[in-house]
């Protein structure tokens, strides 16, 4: 035995379906197409979630909720993780430089989850009650700034 005689096993292989190579080939004329309709000519393509003319199912279901578009998006960055990373003073700049902050302008909430046993002062937009209450007994400092960059409203 070696390579060049093994064969698969009877029936794996299956020759490829040969359309369109004449009469003599058992599958001529309309080479598995059927007669006439539109599946039949040249260029047909079914539009996604056609159903035949049928009204499609994500026509027929209700449509639900609604996406505010004022939305405002914050990173949230949690006290547990702040009380892991070296240093005392956590700006926009010192966030964005220990990677918590992908890319510049973005807007920082503090939360609250974790414990914090030494004195941080911290620069965000907004914090939540808990975090503003843990880090003050801390005897840290909380700084609220301004907001973010928004887009300009058009007038």
């Amino acid at each position: 035995m070696n390579l060049s005689s093994l064969k698969p096993p009877a029936g794996q292989k299956k020759a490829r379906k040969r359309i369109g190579r004449g009469m003599g080939s058992g599958r001529g004329k309309t080479s598995t197409r059927g007669n006439k309709g539109q599946h039949a000519g040249t260029g047909f393509s079914l539009m996604r979630g056609f159903e035949g003319g049928q009204m499609p199912l994500h026509r027929r279901l209700p449509k639900r909720g609604f996406t505010n578009i004022f939305k405002k998006q914050f990173v949230l960055v949690n006290l547990g993780r702040l009380e892991k990373l070296d240093g005392d003073t956590f700006t926009l700049d010192r966030l964005l430089e220990l990677r918590l902050l992908k890319k510049p302008g973005e807007a920082v909430k503090i939360l609250g989850s974790g414990q914090l046993t030494r004195k941080i002062t911290v620069e965000a937009h907004h914090f939540s009650k808990s975090a503003l209450e843990k880090i003050q007994k801390a005897g840290g400092e909380a700084r609220v700034i301004g907001a973010p960059l928004e887009p300009a409203e058009e007038s």
